[in-house]
């Protein structure tokens, strides 16, 4: 009983002492467990970055950050989210946007041996890039706009670019597309096929979008069930990432700490004998 306290109690504070202070990519890093930290040399990444990460923005400690990732002011990473800026580079979420819990944020390898690939990054304005245009070097493998909501469980996998206050639903996926401003997608939505999802459309919940003329057809958001959804999820996650921010972390850590250091003092007492 005691030994389970004192294990419940330990993988907290281990995971609640790494990364919490942390300024424009300068992430304090725990060597057992790290959940910010820089990504690793490949022959598709010969860049070494650690993640940009706006002072006013929140990352809990059970949220994973790797790489050439930014998160912007104000962003909320929920418990168990993940932005792996390692392999598809670099990966942006916008102001104000909020990554849920259980979300992946990813992309396919941008380059290969040096050299750039086509279509695999976006301009911020949400174009294609050929690996040949100048843009390139400044374009995003994930681009994800401001006041976006990533609903618990969603997937965006780059090539992809998610334009302003867009909501995507629980265990949507964008992969491989475009989904433009204003945009309401439905819980247990695919979209991919390098298709392009224009400003104001509603995508129902279990539509699977994988051709441009599927796109096309989509209903208005203006009048749907999901009209108004994004405005009331990203008002509860800036409420978060504001509120989480000015926990007194290091209090909890202390006093965690100190109940461990008790328990285990008991434990090491000899037991009576029930003899």
């Amino acid at each position: 009983m005691k030994k389970n306290l004192i294990i419940s109690l330990l993988i907290p504070i281990l995971f609640l002492g790494v990364g919490m202070n942390y300024v424009n990519a300068q992430p304090t890093i725990n060597n057992d467990w790290p959940n910010i930290h820089e990504n690793v040399i490949t022959d598709f990444n010969s860049n070494i970055s650690f993640p940009t990460i706006n002072e006013e923005s929140f990352i809990h400690p059970f949220g994973v950050i790797i790489g050439a990732c930014e998160i912007s002011k104000m962003v909320f990473v929920a418990p168990t989210a993940v932005c792996r800026g390692d392999e598809g580079t670099p990966i942006h979420v916008g102001e104000s946007s909020n990554v849920q819990d259980g979300v992946v944020i990813h992309g396919l390898e941008t380059t290969k041996n040096g050299v750039n690939i086509d279509d695999r990054r976006f301009s911020i304005d949400g174009e294609r890039l050929l690996g040949n245009d100048s843009r390139f070097e400044n374009g995003y493998s994930v681009y994800v706009g401001n006041d976006v909501s990533l609903a618990h469980g969603s997937l965006i996998h780059g090539p992809a670019w998610v334009g302003d206050n867009t909501f995507v639903g629980m265990e949507s996926m964008v992969f491989n597309a475009k989904v433009g401003k204003d945009v309401a997608i439905g819980v247990s939505s695919t979209i991919t096929g390098g298709v392009v999802v224009p400003d104001n459309k509603f995508v129902p919940p279990g539509t699977v979008i994988t051709t441009q003329e599927q796109a096309d057809q989509l209903p208005e958001r203006i009048g749907s069930p999901y009209e108004k959804i994004n405005k009331e999820v990203v008002h509860v996650n800036e409420k978060f990432a504001e509120g989480y921010s000015k926990l007194d972390l290091e209090k909890i850590i202390d006093e965690r700490e100190q109940v461990m250091e008790e328990g285990m003092l008991e434990t090491s007492m000899p037991q009576p004998n029930s003899n």
